[in-house]
């Protein structure tokens, strides 16, 4: 072959076979793919200029590709083992590692730092971290758990999930709580707003300036709320507020109200004020299981949109700015969406509490 002239690649029609299922296979690196796109070109009788235009690379790389093909076929394809230091912790290190991490404590500490731990297996932080990283181990994170242990669990959650998924009809579901204690919250000193390159600033120190308690029912269905603030949250405020609800549903509909087993919500004044309402039929949460009541999502969603970072001089401006999010929401109400069947839930809190039997075992 005179030098510059492309070697000629003749298929078999395995080889060909093997070729186009690299080109579409799922997954398939692409780097691998290209190399066989460009084999296949070359059967095809391309040369190497034509071969670079059609698969986007240039004719150095279409040669090198082609050549090696030609040479070691199909093995040709695959990238030769590269060159560099060899590792410095053998598998039963790695092993070892693991289970200090998941099994013991380091003298004085409540968990291992990735400093801590290199320095027990003697070997650098940033391996500590490669293995850590590879095995999904954060010693440095924590995450809080509650399981409730209402001995009317089960059917709880069925009956309030059913709610969710299938509201009955000429009726009302009504997510109801309390957010108590909201502060009203002034910086000490002014904000520094954002500017390009540095987020907002403000002071972490502030003051106080009185507190107010809201009231509120969210629609499922329609994701619109009835909102109230009242000075104080006892059972009192709490039969003012479901007032508030009773004036605001038409006198035709059923109402459903969930809501969890604080004190306020069964009181005698409570019990009789709903004894006296037919329409009205209450749907008790689980003890210690808040994450049930959808209500729930629409105050963190408060808190995080329009009280976290808010500065309010009074309690005025507190309730001021609360009730400007109620309305902006119900302007434009999208209801959170319940996607768990019970049978769900339920499983999904067999397999949490097998896994913890398992791991304390």
């Amino acid at each position: 072959m005179a030098k510059g002239r492309a070697v000629a690649i003749v298929l078999e029609s395995a080889e060909k076979k093997d070729l186009l299922a690299l080109t579409r296979k799922h997954g398939a690196p692409q780097a691998l793919a290209e190399r066989s796109r460009i084999v296949l070109a070359a059967a095809e009788g391309l040369n190497n200029k034509e071969i670079a235009a059609k698969v986007g690379v240039c004719t150095a790389t279409v040669g090198t590709w082609r050549n090696r093909f030609a040479k070691n076929r199909m093995d040709g394809l695959y990238d030769e083992p590269r060159p560099g230091a060899p590792r410095e912790i053998g598998d039963d290190e790695i092993a070892t590692t693991i289970r200090k991490t998941l099994e013991t404590l380091p003298k004085g500490a409540t968990h291992w730092s990735l400093r801590t731990m290199a320095k027990e297996i003697g070997h650098a932080p940033s391996t500590v971290h490669r293995i850590w990283r590879a095995f999904g181990l954060q010693p440095h994170r924590v995450e809080t758990f509650k399981l409730s242990s209402d001995p009317l669990f089960v059917e709880k959650v069925r009956d309030i999930v059913g709610l969710y998924l299938s509201p009955p009809e000429r009726a009302v579901v009504l997510s109801v709580d309390e957010k108590s204690q909201v502060q009203a919250l002034d910086r000490t000193q002014p904000l520094l707003p954002m500017r390009p390159g540095q987020a907002e600033r403000c002071t972490h120190d502030y003051k106080r300036n009185g507190t107010t308690s809201l009231f509120a029912a969210l629609d499922v269905k329609a994701g619109t709320i009835i909102g109230k603030c009242m000075t104080r949250h006892r059972a009192t405020e709490f039969r003012k507020f479901l007032d508030e609800v009773e004036r605001n549903v038409p006198t035709d509909l059923d109402i459903h109200v969930i809501m969890d087993n604080y004190g306020t919500h069964k009181t005698k004044l409570i019990r009789d004020w709903l004894a006296k309402r037919p329409r009205w039929h209450v749907h008790f949460t689980p003890t210690s299981a808040s994450w049930i009541n959808q209500v729930e999502r629409f105050f963190a969603l408060l808190t995080e949109r329009a009280l976290r970072r808010g500065v309010f001089r009074s309690v005025a401006e507190l309730e001021k700015a609360i009730k400007a999010y109620i309305d902006t929401t119900n302007a434009d109400p999208k209801p959170f969406r319940w996607t768990k069947t019970a049978d769900d839930i339920l499983a999904s809190i067999q397999r949490f509490c097998l896994r913890t039997l398992t791991a304390n075992a």
